[in-house]
């Protein structure tokens, strides 16, 4: 025997919506649940439906006891929450089971027993959000709330400011009326790209159209809705528009068993009126729908479960409870357990008949969907969305999509979509290029950009346009935090790409985003080659200062002096001079004041002097002179074939210090380029020291742009700081500037693009791939390739001329001229000298006396005489007669003289005292 069991169901209806579709769920589960007789076999569900007006809590306290009189074992709706409080005390005090799909505000005392309702829990779905927000690395977000219950909703991600770096701007859809295109223009101003909308199905259908109309349905934005309805709008206009959207599902589609109840489901709202709400896709199952299915399952499956139960008329007056209440809950909770319904695993918690446990799929738009479901209707209904993640209530959130801290729902392809790009005159990277024939668009411009986006072009297959930014600048920041230049453009979002000679900077970073870099660099010093000076004749004296030449005169004095004070000192520097009269006592020593002179300069010259140092002391000193020439001259000579062949480069600067330690060369940067933030910003000594000099000079010091900072590099003295390749760039076209010093910094240009732009990863993949391939080299030789400046250093020796060596001939003349001069000096000396003598008249024959040692062989002097010949004398006699001869000159002196010719050959005449007696010689 079958048996029958009563169900209720309480709808609100809208005057223009004959028929809700709650009812119409309700309606086909009890019908679809009754044809399975796997499910009931011996069970037929029947139901009562009662219709009220939206908010009519007394008429629907009125429903339900009409119902309960009846005899129903489970009762379900109202919808609102008005009602539903009705509607659910009455169930609780009869103990009958109230069966709610929609999402009710919570009481903050709930302990009605006999309660559940399918609905996610609000904290759930916020903690979703939240995660979800966290995992996207948003910074600042927009929640658009279309009534009060939405800030409940997401409590969890309103609060999260207090404990995570998030910025959140609250705006709530204006009431009554549908156009919320004034708030989107306030949003679209404020750069609100991130945005949250807590809506119904059917607001979110009609938000989305006015975002279409408002130009805000880019790859810019990112739009996440909080209802459950996402996947059943219909969003083809929007498919391949390149918008971020994302959402949250909670049917399971992959179920094969629940995609064959959607398709049933899907037919019949094809074929039978009425029209299904608006927005929705034809035939799509809701959520509330798929909620209400499992409603009416689970309490099919308690009552096949409950063969014993019998179901009496109720009476809200009497409050006499139903005896199988408790039972007839129990057995709905541990039915949900057991099965998988279309909204996937229902479970409740004991305390509240919350659910519990659930699973949200994590779906986002695309333009090929990959959702894969039973059935040719759920696959055409499906076919834009991807799953690419799952959020549990225990477990939290599990993305399968590889794309971690990005949106996830960007275009797959950047295939045939036009690109705007931005970018600035700056040579070789973007010039005009020359053509006797008008040119336009793209063929206008040449350079190494152009051929970077034509390669990246090719391997992405997008189409794009290029511009000229319009004021001229690379971006950077004011005092007030406005943005200028190119990097304006990406934050305005009037430009997808910003391809140029783009530094990448931290600042930068904060508002852009950047590629890899597709070319390393660092900041250098622009300045004019300084003039070479040729060796003068004297160059032969440079590779030794003034004050070393003067040190090594002074030492040579020094030497002769030591050497001759210990010769004199030292027994073993006297010699007999001699041997043959070994008994004498008369001793010599070579080392005389001029002849340790002459040694010293001898040693100095790499020659010999033959003068020989006989004592170890002597030696020493020699020795250690020696070594120390030998330092000397091979250093001298080390060095003298530079300064004799090689032209002086002398510079002013030669470092970023040397520029920092002066102020008589003036030196800047391009105005609000990367290279002046780099010294604004720079907390190092030196740069700091350099900003406050071009700070304080900025209407001289910065430029406008590079070609102006290198005619001031040319015409005055001024020197540029700019990007090392750049200048590699110059110097090779223009061969009177160098680069003065090594890198500043090292840092690299990359591709702009907005914050957020899904084309940057695609962008980074494709330079890397034409790093791999050499084509990044390749370009960079083609457009960084001039005709090339002569070398400054030849390998090939050049011949010495007489600019370089004339000094030596100079000395060698002066020498040769000084040399005669001294020699006439002396003549004239001598001759004067002999003159006075030959004018004395003499009694006795003259003689000349004079020492001749090796002559005469004997131990003191000798006198010559024409009568006795060589006679030798002691050493007393000498002396003897050295003081008579000095008594006789100062006679001669007193005499009055007679001029005349003196003769070379002139003999000093001897006294007659002088004439040596046989008795006088030793």
């Amino acid at each position: 025997s079958f048996i029958s069991v009563s169900t209720g169901g309480i709808f609100e209806t809208v005057e223009n919506e004959p028929v809700n579709i709650e009812e119409l769920a309700f309606k086909f589960a009890v019908t679809n649940i009754n044809r399975n007789r796997t499910l009931m076999p011996n069970t037929t569900l029947t139901y009562d439906i009662q219709r009220i007006n939206l908010f009519d809590s007394f008429e629907a306290s009125r429903r339900a006891c009409d119902q309960l009189a009846l005899g129903v074992a489970a009762l379900f709706g109202p919808s609102h929450s008005s009602s539903v409080s009705a509607v659910q005390s009455i169930c609780n005090a009869l103990e009958v089971p109230h069966i709610q799909t929609r999402w009710k505000h919570p009481t903050v005392d709930n302990k009605d027993a006999f309660y559940i309702n399918l609905y996610p829990d609000y904290a759930a779905i916020s903690r979703a959000v939240l995660d979800l927000v966290l995992y996207y690395n948003w910074k600042i977000v927009t929640v658009v709330y279309e009534d009060s219950t939405g800030l409940i909703r997401l409590q969890e991600l309103i609060k999260a400011p207090s404990r995570y770096n998030i910025k959140i701007k609250i705006r709530q859809l204006p009431s009554g009326n549908k156009d919320a295109r004034p708030l989107l223009k306030e949003m679209k101003k404020g750069k609100e790209f991130y945005v949250i909308f807590d809506c119904s199905h059917e607001t979110a259908a009609e938000i989305l159209k006015q975002i279409l109309s408002m130009g805000m349905m880019t790859e810019y934005y990112h739009y996440f809705f909080t209802t459950l309805d996402l996947f059943a709008l219909d969003l083809e206009p929007y498919r391949y528009s390149g918008v971020n959207m994302t959402g949250f599902r909670l049917l399971n589609i992959e179920n094969p068993q629940v995609s064959s109840v959607i398709e049933k489901w899907s037919m019949e709202r094809l074929q039978a009126p009425p029209k299904p709400e608006t927005g929705l896709l034809d035939g799509m199952m809701t959520t509330e729908a798929a909620l209400m299915y499992d409603a009416v399952y689970m309490v099919a499956v308690a009552s096949q479960r409950a063969s014993q139960m019998t179901v009496s008329s109720l009476q809200c007056h009497r409050h006499k409870p139903w005896r199988f209440g408790p039972r007839f809950m129990n057995l709905i909770k541990e039915a949900s357990a057991r099965w998988d319904g279309l909204t996937g695993r229902i479970t409740f918690n004991k305390t509240d008949g919350l659910r519990k446990d659930f699973d949200l799929d994590i779906i986002s738009l695309k333009e090929e969907g990959t959702e894969k479901a039973a059935g040719e209707v759920s696959n055409h209904l499906y076919k834009v969305w991807k799953k690419i993640g799952v959020w549990n209530s225990y477990s939290g959130l599990n993305m399968t999509d590889s794309n971690k801290g990005q949106s996830t729902n960007i275009t797959d392809s950047l295939a045939n979509r036009t690109l705007i790009v931005t970018t600035i005159l700056e040579d070789p990277y973007v010039m005009y290029k020359k053509s006797d024939k008008p040119l336009y668009g793209n063929d206008r411009f040449e350079g190494y950009c152009l051929d970077l986006l034509k390669e990246l072009s090719n391997i992405l297959g997008f189409i794009y346009e290029v511009k000229l930014v319009s004021d001229g600048k690379y971006g950077a920041q004011n005092d007030k935090g406005e943005w200028n230049g190119m990097v304006k453009e990406l934050i305005d979002h009037k430009a997808d790409l910003a391809v140029a000679p783009l530094t990448i900077t931290y600042v930068r970073e904060k508002v852009i985003d950047f590629s890899k870099p597709f070319m390393t660099l660092g900041i250098s010093i622009l300045y004019r080659k300084p003039n070479g000076t040729n060796p003068g004749v004297f160059s032969f004296l440079n590779p030794l200062s003034p004050d070393i030449w003067m040190y090594v005169l002074l030492a040579c004095l020094g030497v002769s002096c030591v050497l001759f004070v210990i010769a004199r000192f030292t027994p073993y520097e006297w010699y007999n001079p001699h041997p043959c009269n070994p008994d004498s006592d008369v001793v010599e020593n070579n080392f005389t004041l001029l002849n340790s002179f002459w040694f010293g300069v001898g040693a100095l010259m790499q020659q010999g002097s033959e003068l020989m140092p006989k004592a170890l002391s002597t030696r020493i000193v020699g020795g250690i002179w020696w070594f120390f020439t030998l330092i000397i001259i091979s250093s001298y000579t080390a060095n003298l074939a530079a300064f004799l062949t090689v032209e002086r480069m002398e510079s002013p600067i030669d470092s970023a210090d040397d520029l920092a330690k002066q102020t008589k060369i003036e030196y800047g940067a391009v105005r609000d380029g990367s290279t002046m933030t780099f010294f604004k910003k720079s907390k190092i000594s030196t740069y700091e020291k350099m900003w406050a000099f071009m700070s304080s000079r900025q209407q001289t010091a910065l430029v406008k742009n590079n070609d102006e900072g290198i005619q001031r590099v040319l015409t005055t003295d001024y020197a540029l700081l700019m990007e090392s390749t750049s200048i590699e760039y110059v110097t090779q076209r223009n061969c009177n500037l160098t680069q003065i010093g090594g890198l500043i910094d090292s840092k690299g240009y990359g591709v702009g693009t907005p914050i957020g732009s899904p084309y940057r990863d695609k962008i980074t993949i494709a330079i890397l791939q034409l790093q791999e391939e050499g084509k990044l080299h390749m370009m960079k030789e083609k457009w960084w390739r001039g005709n090339g400046c002569p070398e400054e250093d030849s390998k090939e020796a050049s011949a010495l001329g007489v600019e370089n060596i004339g000094g030596i001939f100079i000395v060698l003349a002066a020498g040769l001229v000084l040399s005669v001069f001294v020699a006439i000096g002396e003549f004239i000396y001598k001759s004067r000298k002999n003159s006075d003598i030959e004018q004395v008249s003499h009694p006795f024959p003259a003689c000349l006396c004079f020492w001749e040692a090796e002559a005469c062989g004997c131990g003191g002097g000798c006198i010559i005489s024409r009568f006795a010949g060589v006679q030798c004398l002691s050493f007393n006699a000498i002396m003897e007669e050295l003081g008579i001869s000095l008594k006789h000159q100062k006679k001669l002196k007193k005499r009055s003289r007679t001029k005349g010719k003196s003769s070379f050959t002139s003999i000093l005449t001897c006294h007659q005292r002088r004439t040596l007696r046989k008795e006088t010689i030793a």
